[in-house]
């Protein structure tokens, strides 16, 4: 409704790299935050999001986007996490997302998972990141094959994100 304007950080003049030095997408996700809520004392939400997967002790986990070194190369991060799993049987996997919220200065979290697993090869062109090679439980087809008003609902973004917005309702 009306009672909340949402702004981008360029609509606020943000353009600070903000180093994600935590070690879980918890702590990460509330330093952007809090960064954020310091610096223009506005209402912020910030997330930090990432697969984890369980036969590699939950790697890429908080470096999913830059697993293979470049951070934002897909192509690059799906090689390796193939090639880490190469001859692996348990391929189960995760998608976390923990989004913070500050609200007058008081921080709320709100997590979403989709379990799933990793495939041994990459299928669909839709989505980004790890998306060609993870299926959710009770689907067939991997996220990318998904059009996003079937992936929105069940992703991890998605219930975090329905968390978040069931609890600025209360405000």
């Amino acid at each position: 409704g009306d009672k909340f304007t949402i702004k981008t950080l360029a609509d606020i003049g943000f353009t600070d790299e903000i180093e994600e030095t935590e070690t879980t997408f918890q702590g990460n996700s509330r330093l952007k935050a809090r960064h954020v809520y310091d610096k223009f004392q506005l209402t912020t939400i910030a997330d930090d999001s990432g697969l984890e997967v369980e036969a590699l002790n939950g790697e890429p986990g908080i470096y999913s986007a830059r697993y293979a070194g470049e951070h934002g190369n897909h192509a690059k991060n799906n090689a390796k996490l193939l090639t880490e799993l190469a001859g692996k049987t348990n391929r189960n996997a995760q998608f976390r997302s923990v989004i913070s919220l500050i609200h007058d200065n008081e921080e709320t979290q709100f997590e979403g998972i989709v379990k799933g697993k990793i495939n041994e090869e990459l299928s669909g062109t839709d989505g980004f990141g790890y998306d060609p090679l993870f299926t959710p439980e009770g689907f067939d087809r991997t996220f990318a094959e998904m059009t996003m008003e079937e992936k929105n609902p069940i992703s991890h973004r998605g219930l975090a994100v329905e968390k978040l917005i069931n609890h600025l309702k209360e405000i």
